[in-house]
């Protein structure tokens, strides 16, 4: 059996290096071949590498068109392969995006929205709105949504209502996207006070939590069959509704 991660590809070198990162560290602590792939972009494509003995991790924060359409085409041309869900929304993840928050000095004074890529798929937006729902509860403030494409509000116009709403506050771009590249960009062009990191960076070594959740979807679609996940740990997580600690004035 092997392991295929496919991610949506980017012509960002920092963006291929850091998901060539996450790809190596799954690597590490799986016992099976370990693939890489994309949709879009460059290649290896998925297409080309999936076989009959895969099971196919899609690194993409929800179930949009490339997990449906792409993907999907990919691993029913193999039969015998399997196709797990995408990665998000998850707890582990909602969990980095609130440390991503504390690592740019936000507080519960500033206004935060989730800056997602977007997508036509409602089944990708309900995963955004839920995580956005999610990291609200975490960190004990409200958190909205804008896009980079597809849907609305866009980035730059969520910053306007938000700036025209609480002109004194300061307003906080959440980065919901895997690593740097087009969006990551266009969420730092759109004019927040604070942008966070991205899930995956070239600076900091991968979260655990990353690598664990990318091995639990493929435990999970491989079932019995799947003898490669060394190691998982329980991932529950306690709900924190003050985790920015005392609000700064």
């Amino acid at each position: 059996m092997n392991l295929v991660l496919c991610s949506h590809g980017t012509a960002s070198p920092a963006g291929q290096a850091a998901v060539a990162s996450l790809v190596s560290a799954v690597a590490c602590r799986s016992s099976d071949e370990v693939v890489p792939a994309f949709v879009d972009v460059h290649g290896p494509y998925v297409g080309d590498v999936v076989t009959s003995d895969s099971v196919v991790v899609p690194l993409l924060l929800g179930d949009g068109y490339h997990v449906n359409v792409d993907i999907a085409a990919a691993v029913a041309a193999s039969p015998g392969a399997i196709g797990t869900r995408a990665l998000g929304p998850d707890t582990r993840i909602t969990r980095l995006l609130l440390e991503r928050l504390r690592a740019v000095g936000a507080t519960r004074k500033d206004l935060l929205f989730l800056a997602a890529a977007g997508s036509s798929e409602e089944a990708a937006d309900a995963a955004v709105r839920r995580t956005a729902r999610e990291l609200s509860i975490r960190c004990g403030s409200p958190v909205t949504v804008a896009y980079g494409a597809s849907r609305s509000p866009s980035l730059a116009d969520e910053v306007v209502r938000l700036r025209a709403a609480a002109p004194h506050r300061r307003i906080v771009a959440v980065s919901y996207l895997l690593a740097s590249g087009h969006f990551h960009q266009k969420v730092l062009d759109c004019g927040a006070d604070l942008v966070t990191e991205p899930l995956l960076t070239t600076h900091r070594p991968v979260d655990e939590r990353l690598v664990e959740l990318v091995l639990s979807r493929a435990s999970v679609a491989g079932g019995q069959v799947w003898r490669g996940v060394r190691g998982l740990r329980d991932a529950t997580v306690t709900v924190n509704c003050s985790a920015f600690g005392p609000v700064q004035t």
